[in-house]
């Protein structure tokens, strides 16, 4: 059972990042692997608290308080054969996962909550280096085939899910390489990609075949796919940024939508090409949007040497602990957010609005004119009141849209289909994951919209038992969420 009095006698700690100077000159991952008795120490500090309120907060279910005891007693094989029973990925959510698991801690209650996502990705490590991560084919195979079309967590983990359960499992995906957002869209600096490589050797012992560069819809079209395969899961993610086409100046030279910012830069860190066409050296950038995306934008140009980065959220500076009137443990807080990018230089600048992108005379960006507001919520309709006379000019002749994502893009493949996204940009299913059209699923961010990774893995493997109950397959796989399932919040 746990240590009652490990947290009495450790305080929380996280291991040492490296040092700034040292790691703005790579793309390597911000965090060195941690000492083995920092983390036994930090997992020693998951109480007994009965009711580990740590499983309502994490869609997936993880048994966290089962694997961090065995993390104390150094049982690291037991430990990382009860983190990959509810999880296939742990490698990729603990380094990406924002840790809603952390926020419902008992512990967190009157203390700082255990290192649930450090402890997560040192089992993960160990399991990689002393060779516990073994492919697992099934038995017997069922006769029966599935496409699985996006090859992000939620298209990774329903693969692995059905192929393990003896289904022939093909992942399409029109990139040139697998992973989804994990290989272009996420830094090295937060997800080395030969992490995604070591899965996709395991996945392919198992009998996934993938199939890149192939955009169905356009190389292949859905009526060929479903002729082929008795099932088709669609997974394609919500790409679909967000834009500001009302704003004066929008048109102008050197503002860009992030992802055309850091696609090509994990591009050019992968060896695929020699230079971005959009390279924030010695130039003076404003990243628009104050999470994870900008986070992403802002440690990518410093990499690259900026002279200077400025990012901007048009909320107010959050507070820097949880307002239990507000945010009551154990849900989500809005607090301050700082990422390891932030360490590493720039300024943030809260409660504010673009006005306009300024034109420098020659059809380029020069600055970004923004003015202070104040942000209200009323009955559920938001408002966004300018401050008279508050407007000023931040230079920019690189801007960068992190503003968040409408849903999945707009492609051949949804109407050839039969697939009509609703008013969010989604694509609904019914309770068994299935879209109008019969026969074809959906899971991850293109049914529940722009969310989290962990939330993406535990839809493809809910998506992945339903898909297996319609091939009429014999037994039951796990489905830790339901397409309805919301996370924890509070309810006004």
């Amino acid at each position: 059972m746990p240590d009652p009095n490990g947290f009495l006698r450790y305080e929380r700690q996280l291991p040492k990042r490296r040092p700034v100077p040292v790691r703005i000159r790579d793309w390597h991952e911000v965090y060195p692997p941690a000492g083995e008795e920092l983390i036994r120490d930090q997992a020693t500090r998951c109480m007994d608290c009965g009711i580990p309120f740590c499983h309502e907060g994490c869609p997936l279910g993880n048994r966290i308080p089962d694997w961090n005891d065995l993390v104390r007693t150094g049982a690291w094989a037991a430990a990382a054969e009860s983190l990959h029973a509810t999880n296939n990925f742990p490698e990729f959510t603990g380094r990406l996962c924002p840790a809603p698991c952390e926020a419902a801690c008992v512990l967190g209650i009157a203390d700082d909550p255990v290192t649930i996502k450090q402890v997560e990705v040192e089992i993960a490590n160990h399991a990689f280096d002393l060779g516990y991560v073994k492919p697992q084919p099934p038995v017997t195979l069922s006769g029966k085939s599935v496409a699985v079309v996006g090859s992000g967590p939620a298209g990774l983990a329903a693969a692995q899910q059905l192929a393990r359960a003896g289904h022939a499992v093909t992942v399409f995906e029109r990139d040139d390489a697998i992973g989804g957002l994990l290989r272009y869209g996420i830094p090295d600096f937060k997800l080395e990609k030969e992490r995604i490589d070591a899965r996709m050797e395991q996945m392919s012992a198992e009998g996934v075949e993938f199939r890149t560069g192939v955009n169905v819809g356009v190389d292949i079209s859905a009526a060929s796919l479903r002729e082929q395969f008795d099932a088709v899961l669609l997974t394609c993610g919500a790409l679909e940024s967000r834009d500001t086409p009302g704003t004066p100046g929008r048109e102008l030279g050197g503002v860009h939508l992030a992802m055309e910012h850091l696609v090509p830069a994990n591009r050019v860190v992968a060896g695929l090409q020699d230079s971005t066409p959009i390279d924030a050296n010695g130039k003076h950038v404003v990243i628009i949007g104050g999470g994870d995306t900008g986070a992403d934008c802002l440690g990518v140009a410093h990499r690259q040497g900026a002279a200077g980065v400025i990012q901007l959220d048009q909320y107010p500076l959050p507070p820097e602990t949880r307002v239990a009137g507000q945010h009551p443990w154990p849900t989500w807080p809005v607090i301050l957010r700082n990422y390891p990018a932030h360490e590493e230089g720039g300024e943030r600048v809260f409660a504010v609005a673009v006005q306009e992108f300024v034109n420098d005379g020659s059809g380029n960006v020069s600055a970004v004119r923004v003015a202070d507001v104040v942000v209200e919520r009323v009955d559920g309709v938001r408002t966004v009141t300018v401050t008279p006379g508050s407007e000023r000019d931040l230079r920019a002749e690189l801007v960068l849209l992190a503003i968040g994502f409408e849903g999945t893009e707009r492609q051949p493949l949804l109407e050839q289909f039969g697939v009509t996204p609703n008013h969010r940009g989604s694509v609904d299913s019914g309770d068994d994951w299935q879209t109008d059209a019969p026969g074809v699923f959906v899971a991850g961010d293109m049914h529940r919209g722009a969310s989290l990774i962990v939330w993406a893995i535990a839809e493809g493997r809910a998506a992945a038992a339903a898909i297996h109950t319609y091939l009429g397959a014999p037994g039951e796989l796990p489905a830790p969420v339901r397409p309805s399932s919301q996370p924890l919040a509070t309810v006004r």
